[in-house]
């Protein structure tokens, strides 16, 4: 196969100009893939990581509705649970309101309970339980605003009103937790507020009451009975339940985003199409100008099929290198994106970007490749060699919207043009 690669290689230096312009094209093309992929990626796997053995207990209207906090000890009774802990989502805006970062009210000891993935100092964690004002933020938060302990941190609320009126809240920052592993570490960039100053502050018709109970489960294979459990308990009451796996819950509360993989592969689906046209119009019209060389390698002793591979081989060698320095600007473009974004090229994604090069290859190389392949060696030396069916198609649809075009502009055809 080696002794072929320097015709495959004359083959896509013959026209250096428009193999560069294909180059490029395919290079944007796939570099939008694999970030597009990449977040798609993201988001289909966002919640992998979750502990299993954790149930989130909602209102069963929405996540946005708060349940009384009364319910807490009757969760906690309900036999095979561990811990509860409760968390409600505080909405808060930083410095001029473009940095934003998730925030949530909880009970400083039972966020440890239900949450021992977070790791900080012991001293740190007496001071958060002791602290009315007290807050602890993520380490790439804190780095990322260059935030220090003993730092009074300013939110402004869009949701929670002071009983003053205000929405502006102060906290005092007395801890900076990690992961305790790689996965856990990249999603550092939250922040835990005291439920005590955020109850006791806010005005009293809200006060009791918590967004939703994270519930610690002793044994995973329990969960379902226990979800089921829970649930029953409030049936038929004002506060009816919906408890589910934290997995579940975290899937549910980004599709409220909307249909993030579906919006991502159209946009994918788009610019795969539209490089297709590029990229088919390039191979066959390089074909078409080496009519007499592909006549001349016949009459060398090629068979047909050889040359067919070998216009083949061309368009993958370009599909190739194309998908290869897309993937790697995509991958460079990943280094680069703030923590918030913890997108990166996984093994899924490049299996997508493979499977596009060998598509794309055989849908923009093989009508061309198939004139090749029928290309008798008298007529295309006599300049009568005719494209195949499926390349006639191609040439037709991509002519076709410069063709309307100029009848909408008031320009006939060529055609009319000639025959005039």
């Amino acid at each position: 196969m080696l002794k072929y690669v320097g015709l495959v290689l004359s083959g896509l230096t013959r026209k250096k100009l428009r193999t560069t312009l294909t180059f490029l094209s395919l290079l944007a093309a796939f570099t939008l893939l694999g970030l597009l992929q990449a977040v798609n990626s993201l988001f289909s796997g966002a919640a992998d990581f979750l502990g299993a053995n954790r149930l989130i207990t909602q209102a069963s209207t929405s996540f946005t509705q708060p349940l009384p906090m009364r319910l807490l000890p009757q969760i906690e009774a309900v036999p095979g649970v561990e811990a509860v802990s409760h968390s409600q989502f505080f909405g808060g805006q930083y410095g001029d309101g473009r940095s934003f970062f998730p925030q949530f009210a909880v009970n400083p000891q039972r966020l440890r309970q239900t949450y021992p993935e977070w790791v900080m100092e012991e001293d740190a964690w007496r001071t958060f339980t002791s602290t009315q004002d007290g807050a602890i933020a993520g380490r790439l938060l804190a780095e990322q605003n260059g935030w220090q302990v003993g730092d009074i941190i300013p939110l402004n609320s869009f949701i929670w009103t002071r009983a003053d009126g205000s929405r502006l809240w102060e906290w005092r920052l007395v801890g900076i937790f990690d992961g305790k592993d790689a996965e856990w570490q990249k999603r550092a960039n939250l922040m835990y507020l005291n439920y005590g100053q955020f109850d006791e502050g806010r005005v009293a018709g809200a006060r009791g009451l918590a967004g939703v109970f994270v519930v610690q489960v002793a044994d995973p294979n329990d969960s379902e009975r226990i979800a089921s459990t829970i649930d029953a308990k409030f049936e038929n009451s004002s506060d009816e339940t919906k408890t589910q796996s934290e997995q579940e819950f975290q899937l549910g509360f980004i599709r409220q985003l909307g249909d993030i993989g579906l919006i991502v592969n159209l946009i994918t689906g788009a610019v795969f199409f539209s490089i297709l046209f590029l990229t088919g119009v390039a191979m066959s019209q390089a074909v078409r100008e080496r009519i007499p060389e592909l006549a001349v390698l016949k009459c060398l002793g090629f068979t047909d099929r050889q040359v067919m591979w070998l216009v083949l081989a061309e368009s993958f060698a370009l599909c190739l290198l194309g998908a290869l320095a897309g993937m790697g600007v995509a991958t460079l473009v990943m280094q680069f994106l703030p923590p918030e974004f913890p997108i990166t090229a996984d093994a899924f994604v490049w299996i997508v970007a493979g499977a596009s090069v060998l598509v794309l290859t055989l849908l923009v190389g093989l009508p061309p490749a198939l004139t090749a392949q029928r290309l008798k060696i008298v007529d295309a030396l006599a300049g009568r060699a005719g494209d195949s069916p499926l390349e006639l198609a191609l040439r037709k649809a991509i002519e076709w919207p410069a063709f309307a075009w100029r009848w909408v502009m008031g320009r006939p055809p060529r055609d009319a043009e000639a025959q005039g």
